[in-house]
């Protein structure tokens, strides 16, 4: 009896070790995981666009080649937009502040505020505005590093892409008949729910970040294409990402315009967009839906938060569905996939 609990103490304590070890691995060694993860990720989103050209008679190898240039060209084409956006908006930052004092003004004179002595406020001498740049574009690291690293994404995704289909004939070699045949049905059906569950996730967010664009753009809002992307990107955390996604445009608004009216407008009119395409749309096109729970939710988000900071989050819940969709199609498992469930 003693060694039995021996035996438990030293396997939960084991446990904890791996644990512990496996974060501190990942965390070191983000420079190439977190390419390798990304890659991954796209090759899921990737492979379904792969397929249908090789239906239309295009030879495989075409098509791959033509959809890596493209994603290797629109991620360089956001890492610009990052960049630029930064150094635009640290040139803004003194229209803003005239901007504030105007406010601050009009809302004396309606409401007779006590009159603040904010005229003499020099704001190019308070905004040092190389500092500013420095800070926006330090603060986009983790992504102007993934950018420096483009190229390791591009060959993870080569490796990927080229060798889909070789798996089910490794299995075939290695295993019998039966086993073999079980195993090439649970690694079809994790690939078709992966595929199903990250395209129309993209698509949902493409055209979420759409819609936000030209709602943007019609109003004559700065940055409207970067806040566009940004909307893109976010919708891959639920809830949290179009809350920030929304706060980011409303807030700009207040400070360019001269009225708190268009904030106003666009405060609902991105609310009424966010709403209908999380709630009505990706609902309806999922179907049943995997139905993480919230728990699980915050939990990957925050320990993804630490292990690789913003592109940990936006990765998080990508990850938690792909692990619940595995654990649902092995037997051993759906005991955790059912803990991960919202039912």
């Amino acid at each position: 009896m003693g060694l039995m609990k021996e035996s438990k103490v030293a396997t939960a304590c084991l446990v904890i070790i791996v644990i512990f070890l496996s974060g501190f691995v990942l965390r070191l060694a983000k420079p190439v995981l977190f390419p390798f993860f990304l890659a991954v990720l796209i090759s899921f989103i990737l492979l379904p666009i792969i397929d249908f050209f090789t239906r239309l008679k295009i030879p495989r190898f075409v098509a791959i080649i033509v959809l890596l240039l493209v994603t290797f060209a629109g991620l360089y084409l956001l890492g610009v937009l990052f960049f630029t956006t930064g150094k635009a908006f640290a040139a803004e930052v003194p229209v803003y502040g005239e901007n504030i004092l105007q406010t601050i003004d009009a809302l004396q004179q309606r409401f007779n505020f006590t009159p603040l002595d904010l005229d003499t406020i020099n704001w190019e001498e308070q905004v040092n505005l190389n500092r500013m740049g420095g800070l926006l574009v330090s603060s986009l690291g983790p992504f102007l590093s993934f950018i420096s690293k483009l190229f390791l994404v591009f060959i993870f995704l080569v490796f990927i892409l080229a060798g889909r289909g070789k798996t089910r004939i490794k299995i075939e070699k290695s295993l019998e008949t039966n086993n073999a045949r079980k195993m090439n049905v649970i690694i079809e059906n994790i690939d078709a729910q992966v595929q199903k569950y990250l395209g129309i996730k993209t698509v949902v967010s493409f055209l979420t970040g759409i819609f936000v664009t030209v709602t943007l753009l019609l109003f004559g809002l700065d940055f409207a294409i970067f806040f566009g992307f940004l909307t893109f990107i976010l919708n891959y955390i639920p809830n949290i990402g179009s809350f920030i996604a929304t706060t980011f445009p409303v807030t700009i608004a207040l400070l360019q315009f001269d009225s708190l009216w268009p904030a106003v407008w666009i405060l609902v009119i991105l609310t009424v967009i966010q709403q209908s395409m999380g709630n009505f749309v990706e609902p309806r096109l999922m179907g049943t839906g995997l139905g993480l729970s919230p728990l699980v939710v915050l939990f990957f988000l925050f320990f993804w938060g630490w292990l690789w900071g913003i592109p940990g989050m936006i990765m998080a819940v990508p990850v938690a569905a792909i692990i619940k969709i595995v654990c649902d199609n092995i037997p051993e498992l759906r005991v955790v996939a059912a803990l991960m469930s919202n039912n």
